[in-house]
């Protein structure tokens, strides 16, 4: 089973969509499975982090921020502006690909566990993620 989540996003952060996950995997009929989540851009990565605090979300922004400033004067792609080639830094860091075991209906996720989507860029976006699942 395959669908397609389009997400929007606002700017740099982390976006939540823990919920449209789980309703896609209870909606499947799926048992015990894999889910493989996929998002098809290169400026924006994939995360599975916690989802209580939301301090969490605030330092991993600032941590990646000083980690990849966006003031490098070195860098050569610069065209589409400042802060692209570090949002491209900023998804190889990560990943773009997730994969979750499916148990009883649900993915197998920890209790404070969330899936996030995090953006790089500071433009809003329209953000393409693949939701496939193997049913066992």
């Amino acid at each position: 089973m395959q669908t397609q989540l389009n997400l929007r996003t606002s700017g740099p952060g982390l976006y939540e969509f823990t919920r449209e996950i789980r309703h896609f995997v209870s909606e499947s009929g799926t048992g015990t499975g894999l889910l493989t989540i996929f998002v098809r851009h290169s400026s924006c990565s994939l995360l599975i982090q916690e989802n209580a605090d939301p301090d969490v979300q605030r330092d991993l922004r600032e941590f990646f921020a000083r980690l990849v400033p966006e003031n490098m004067e070195w860098l050569s792609h610069t065209l589409e502006g400042p802060d692209d080639m570090p949002a491209h830094i900023k998804a190889a860091l990560t990943q773009t690909s997730l994969s979750i075991p499916v148990d009883d209906g649900q993915p197998l996720l920890g209790t404070w566990q969330g899936i996030y989507l995090f953006e790089h860029r500071r433009s809003p976006h329209d953000r393409r993620v693949v939701l496939h699942l193997i049913d066992q």
